[in-house]
Order: C-alpha cells, then sequence, then structure tokens
C-alpha cells in the first residue's frame, strides 16, 4: 500500500479490512464500527461501564469471526462472578452480529473502577465455532482471572490454535449535536488483529507460559525479528487511532506497516442483525411440554423477549395443545 493507494475509496466504518504484511510474515484484520454498535447499545440502554465493556467484545468478535471461510457462527460467551455475569455476542456469516450482557445494577453502581476486570470477575470465556446442523463445535475455553479481553484473546491462541497473536481493542464515545442543535451521544471502537504465519512453523515457536513456583524459566528464548518488530509496531498504536472516524483502518495500517508495504483486501461489511424470529421461538416453545407451557402463560397468552435484539412474541397457550 503506497501514497497513492490512499487515494482508494474507503472502506468506512462498520466494515472489517483484511491486510498482509508479507516481508514481516503477518496477515491480520483491522475494524471500525459505530452505527453498528449504537443500535445495539442504545437498543439496551446498559450503564456506561456495561456498554463499553460489550463494545469491545463485540470489536473482538467481529475480528475473530471474519476469519471463518465457511458459513457458519462464530460465538464468544463469558461466565463469571462479577457484576456482570454473562456476556453473549456472536458473529453470523457473512455479517450478522448480535450482542447482550446480563448484570447487576447495583453492584455496577457500586464499583470503585469499573473497568472491565472488575466488571467481569473471575470466570470463562468461550469462544465456539458452529458449522450448523450435522457438525460437531468447536470450543476454545480461556481463564478469566483477573486480565483483559485483550489478553484473554492471546492467551486462546496460544494455547488453541499455536499462533502467535497481537491485538489492540479500544472504545470510545463521540458527543455531536442534532439538526436541532441538542447533544446527541455515539459510541465507536475499533480493532486490530495480528498473526505471525511464516512458511516455517519454528520461526512461530513462542516462549513457553510459565508453569508457577520453582519453574525454571527459559532464559535463552530468541523470539523471530519480524514477529518482534511487528509487536512493536503495533504497540505504537492509540486509542484514538481505532475509535476516530476521521482515521481510517486502511490509514491507521499505512501508518504502521508502510515501510514494508501493506497489502488491503476488500472490506467486509458488518451489520446488527438478530436471527430471531417467530417461527423460531413458536418451535421452542412447541418442544416444551404442556407444564412448562403453562408455567409461561400471563395475561392469558405466552411473550417471550429476544435478549439480543428486544423482539418479543406473543402466542395464544391454545395454540399449542
Amino acid at each position: 500500500m503506497s501514497e497513492n493507494t490512499l487515494n482508494i475509496e474507503f472502506a468506512g466504518q462498520d466494515a472489517v479490512i483484511p491486510f498482509q504484511v508479507e516481508p514481516l510474515d503477518v496477515r491480520g484484520r483491522a475494524v471500525q464500527i459505530g452505527p453498528m454498535l449504537d443500535t445495539i447499545l442504545d437498543r439496551h440502554k446498559y450503564p456506561e461501564p456495561v456498554s463499553r465493556l460489550l463494545a469491545e467484545t463485540v470489536v473482538l468478535t467481529v475480528l475473530l469471526g471474519t476469519a471463518l471461510k465457511f458459513e457458519g457462527k462464530f460465538i464468544l460467551q463469558t461466565q463469571t462472578d462479577g457484576p456482570v455475569s454473562m456476556i453473549v455476542t456472536d458473529y453470523t456469516t457473512p455479517g450478522s452480529v448480535r450482542a447482550y450482557a446480563r448484570y447487576d445494577a447495583d453492584a455496577v453502581a457500586n464499583l470503585e473502577t469499573p473497568d472491565p476486570i472488575s466488571l467481569m470477575g473471575k470466570g470463562t470465556l468461550a469462544m465456539t465455532i458452529d458449522q450448523g446442523e450435522y457438525t460437531q463445535r468447536y470450543q476454545g475455553i480461556v481463564q478469566l482471572d483477573g486480565v483483559g479481553l485483550e489478553e484473554v484473546a492471546r492467551r486462546y491462541f496460544r494455547q488453541s490454535e499455536q499462533i502467535p497473536t497481537e491485538l489492540r481493542l479500544a472504545v470510545g464515545e463521540v458527543l455531536t449535536r442534532n439538526e436541532g442543535g441538542r447533544p446527541r451521544h455515539n459510541w465507536t471502537a475499533g480493532g486490530v488483529l495480528l498473526q505471525f504465519l511464516p512458511d516455517s512453523t519454528e520461526r512461530m515457536r513462542q516462549k513457553d507460559l510459565h508453569g508457577g513456583d520453582g519453574a525454571d524459566e527459559d532464559n535463552n528464548f530468541q523470539e523471530d525479528d519480524a514477529w518482534s518488530e511487528a509487536q512493536a509496531l503495533m504497540q505504537t498504536i492509540d486509542d484514538v487511532e481505532l475509535t476516530d472516524g476521521s482515521v481510517e483502518p486502511e490509514r491507521l495500517l499505512y501508518r504502521l506497516f508502510h515501510e514494508h508495504g501493506v497489502r488491503v483486501f476488500e472490506g467486509v461489511s458488518v451489520n446488527d442483525n438478530c436471527s430471531c424470529s417467530a417461527e423460531k421461538v413458536e418451535g421452542v416453545l412447541a418442544g416444551l411440554s404442556q407444564e412448562e407451557r403453562n408455567e409461561s402463560v400471563e395475561d392469558g397468552k405466552i411473550s417471550v423477549t429476544c435478549e439480543f435484539c428486544s423482539s418479543t412474541y406473543s402466542f395464544d397457550p391454545k395454540s399449542f395443545q
């Protein structure tokens, strides 16, 4: 990607940009999301710290989900003992995203430092790949033990995929004014995922994780120079470069890797699109026992609200008899 190629039409927000830097043997994806994120968060009216955490999770899900080379779904789910007890985000090919969080409002409000680590507490994060009916799901589980989502993703790839991986995530808020001059709040978020994929798997070798007390540390380990340089460049990314709409992902990638030459590919659009429907909900209710359906009746009807998109579906209990 040269100076001249910066005259291309940028993919804009809500689009994932795959890229490759051949001299460093790295590939990755970059994204900046805005309108889609606003739609998801405005729907639920979460407290500000919960919105930030969910936004960061959406970015991570999009970066990982767009790696799927087949029709399917990537699901990221946390289960923890913190004020935000559960987060579920999923990406369905070719570009549908949905997300929600369960939280204790009082516990969130009482946190002195409502950062992602304090909000989640300890527990697990599961990453699941679902290729649909008649296939077996693949799932990787990582412990959440006082680390943020960036470090969790690094651990996942190190333990489950053995691929050296670096990433940056950021969430921002933008205050603008509408046509009437009233203040308007918007969310924006972005991220970059980078992976080291040389032809020689020996070059991908990573330093062993420390085994705990009494374990010997390998002081002779030397990381591949290309990967060391790529990591160092990633560490220069400021949060504002990931969240500012005037700094397109393509410009950021050029700033990072122009000395080596970065090749960007066609962007993949992502959209807020829930997969729920009246037919699907009706099918779930039909699979319940009569006793379970009777327990769900209120005011003469069975109402089910989707936790992702907040759509409510109502049914006549007699239709299942």
